[in-house]
């Protein structure tokens, strides 16, 4: 058990991925990187994710949706049936197809009175920054149904550009033009981090949170962060199954947090921000 184990643990990124979601091949680059091979040749069992949230001591995975222009990798109704099979582990972040904006408003506050959290778009997935008109009724719906917007910062590992990750002038340009919105920054904006804390210090309704990063990788300034004025503003996930948690956090601690700031990171922000 990792040394975060006597800790309440939320992941506020991960995905139980179906065979769509991990053969694409523009994960080819993740797997290089990070030897990742769990759920490519068959369908990974649900059994086996939340055994990996036990043995990283996870009590809560929020569990996502993917959505792309080539049509679904994860969709919202396969979400709801992991949910369904684990609702004291899992809880749901809904997606939606933006070819066709109106219809993913519908679909998404369907599932957020079926009980999903959040909603996750990712845009390198579509190559569209998220100023993008497209996104516009997704932030408006996110608004009007009191849940978090939660997207992708940072340069993409996967196989697609990453000018889309930028956090200046795309999550600041959202959040001024939605000031009630809640926006949960995935990936910590590496290599922008700066931009991304600058982001978040403007905007009260703007988060960070750790997923795709071992705690031993996050940059020096997010840390600093974390033990700063930011203790209300980072987040813990993994990018399961990418990342599992016990890899994310044996060496939590090494970033030298003291238990009120290790306890909201783990956990108390992500409940506060996502109404857990």
């Amino acid at each position: 058990m990792n040394a975060a184990s006597t800790t309440s643990i939320v992941d506020v990124w991960m995905q139980h991925p179906t065979l769509r979601h991990s053969q694409h091949e523009m994960f080819d680059s993740l797997r290089r990187w990070t030897g990742w091979t769990d759920g490519i040749d068959e369908e990974l069992p649900l059994d086996l994710t939340i055994g990996l949230m036990d043995e990283g001591g996870v009590d809560l995975g929020l569990t996502a949706a993917w959505y792309g222009p080539e049509g679904d990798l994860i969709n919202n109704a396969e979400v709801a049936e992991y949910v369904a099979q684990y609702p004291d582990r899992l809880r749901g972040v809904a997606g939606g197809d933006l070819r066709k904006p109106m219809e993913a408003v519908r679909d998404i506050r369907r599932w957020v009175d079926e009980g999903f959290v959040a909603i996750r778009m990712v845009p390198w997935l579509w190559e569209l920054p998220p100023t993008d008109r497209r996104f516009y009724p997704i932030y408006t719906a996110c608004v009007d149904l009191g849940v978090p917007f939660c997207t992708q910062v940072g340069h993409t590992g996967p196989l697609r550009p990453s000018d889309t990750g930028r956090p200046i002038p795309y999550i600041d340009q959202i959040a001024l033009d939605f000031p009630e919105l809640v926006i949960v920054c995935g990936h910590i904006g590496y290599p922008w981090t700066t931009e991304m804390i600058a982001v978040a210090d403007k905007h009260p309704n703007v988060y960070i949170d750790t997923s795709a990063y071992a705690s031993h990788r996050y940059p020096t300034e997010l840390i600093q962060y974390m033990n700063g004025r930011g203790a209300n503003k980072v987040l813990f996930g993994t990018n399961y199954p990418m990342l599992t948690a016990s890899r994310a956090l044996e060496r939590i601690d090494e970033l030298g947090l003291d238990a009120e700031t290790k306890a909201a990171f783990l956990a108390g922000n992500a409940k506060r921000v996502f109404n857990l």
